[in-house]
């Protein structure tokens, strides 16, 4: 089931949330929300939901014998990481390296085929948060079951993210309060992450689907340009706009998740941009990989290593592909330069434009199917050559709805909203109700435009689902 589908839409969030608000006590609801998020998950994974309910019991268990046996509480947290990233390596990453292994002459392994598990890389390292923050403060300990796999499995975050860690959260799981300000403030929110998907992701994606499908030898250099651009405007508002809706139905139920995006392609500098996108995921492995590896406190030499293998983790944790590992070695070597300022651009648009081209390229490695494609496509971009055949092809592409559709999604990548915001807190409380009421209105008009899409439009599964 995905939030941007009729059945989630009308049957499963109306329900639930109604349910919700008349259910009496934080353990009642509880108890709802878990049988919500089981039935969210086990609606397309079927079988599957039972390996993240045992592994959330591991994790839970691990959790009460670190609290209880403090001598043993470092050796058993390494169990318990070992046991995680052991699981996320036979359904992720098997067949991967039975790939690379069989590169070597004289061996050969028979493929290993096994289906992966809707948003494991999410619920695992959840389960590694709740462990590795249990050890670092024993006081912290859930010892209800039921509480913990509510943390683990609650549906808005579970397929996709943002991964919340334990200690952002742990005490709204026991006690939180739902407002009507609040649940409509979620509303708007998961209204806006809607519209991302379907009115710019969704139309984004079927020309760069397109794009990317062709014979690179033969498109233009424009065309090559055109799909790496309109991806970076997919990616993001297909996620972004998950994001949205996770915090937004996170606020609906009570809970307050921290931003997952802030603007990343106003960056200045491809460390600004990692502090920017994917918050969630950077924070995480800062949290519990860059400062247990010594963080920056070994010396400059130790912090561009640790910082290499955090984005060597981070590549590798969005897919079992050379292309993920590749596009990881590449932020983890611009981030190192930029630290040791080997990359120094004190002109601000002159820096900007060399972060939008890091980004791009990068992508493009992100998207393609492999590091042959790759190479080729970027070629292509590069290729003077490329470019006298004229830009029939790419021109073919932009039709007004397309060009519309980009210049709002460029609008929507600059913090336009923020500075309205900032100009309302000069505005009397007159004016700013009816401009929040005018919002209200905006984003009805919003989700009765992404019902039409919806009802025309074929399934269009999130970007991120399959990491």
């Amino acid at each position: 089931m995905i939030f941007s589908s009729a059945t989630f839409l009308f049957l499963f969030l109306p329900v639930f949330f109604l349910l919700h608000l008349v259910l009496p006590g934080t353990k009642t609801k509880n108890i709802l929300l878990v049988v919500a998020s089981l039935l969210f998950y086990a609606w397309g994974e079927g079988i599957y939901v039972l390996l993240m309910i045992i592994s959330v019991f591991l994790g839970w268990l691990a959790g009460i014998l670190i609290a209880k046996y403090d001598k043993y509480a470092k050796a058993i947290t390494a169990i318990s990481v070992i046991l995680n990233i052991g699981m996320l390596f036979v359904y992720k990453y098997a067949g991967f390296f039975v790939e690379i292994i069989n590169y070597i002459p004289g061996i050969e392994i028979p493929a290993v085929t096994v289906r992966l598990p809707l948003g494991i890389s999410f619920f695992t390292f959840q389960i590694l948060s709740y462990v590795i923050d249990v050890y670092r403060d024993r006081s912290i300990v859930n010892k209800s079951y039921f509480s913990t796999l509510l943390y683990i499995s609650f549906f808005p975050q579970l397929i996709a993210g943002p991964i919340v860690k334990y200690h952002d959260i742990n005490l709204q799981i026991e006690s939180r309060k739902v407002t009507a300000e609040g649940a409509a403030e979620g509303i708007r929110r998961f209204i806006i992450g809607l519209s991302k998907k379907l009115l710019i992701a969704d139309v984004t994606a079927l020309v760069v689907d397109s794009i990317f499908a062709l014979e690179t030898g033969s498109m233009s250099g424009a065309c090559a340009w055109l799909g790496a651009i309109l991806y970076i405007f997919q990616i993001y508002f297909d996620f972004s706009g998950y994001s949205d809706m996770a915090i937004g139905l996170g606020q609906m139920f009570g809970f307050t998740f921290k931003e997952n995006f802030n603007y990343p392609y106003v960056s200045l500098g491809i460390r600004d941009f990692w502090r920017r996108w994917h918050i969630s995921l950077s924070t995480w492995f800062r949290e519990y990989l860059y400062i247990s590896l010594g963080g920056n406190r070994k010396g400059n030499v130790r912090t561009y290593v640790n910082l290499f293998i955090v984005f060597l983790a981070t590549g590798l944790w969005h897919g079992a592909n050379f292309t993920f590992l590749v596009w990881g070695i590449y932020n983890g070597i611009l981030i190192v330069l930029e630290r040791a300022e080997i990359i120094k651009i004190k002109n601000k648009v002159l820096c900007h434009i060399y972060t939008t081209f890091a980004v791009i390229i990068g992508f493009v490695i992100f998207r393609a199917d492999s590091l042959s494609v790759a190479f080729s496509y970027i070629g292509r971009m590069f290729t003077p050559s490329a470019y006298t055949g004229g830009f029939s092809d790419a021109l073919s592409f932009c039709t007004p709805y397309l060009i519309c559709t980009a210049i709002f999604a460029i609008v929507c990548c600059l913090p336009v909203l923020p500075y309205i915001k900032g100009k309302m807190q000069t505005l009397s409380l007159r004016k700013v109700s009816v401009l929040e009421g005018a919002t209200y209105v905006l984003v009805l008009l919003m989700l009765f435009v992404c019902i039409m899409v919806l009802a025309a439009n074929t399934y269009s599964p999130f970007i991120y689902f399959r990491f």
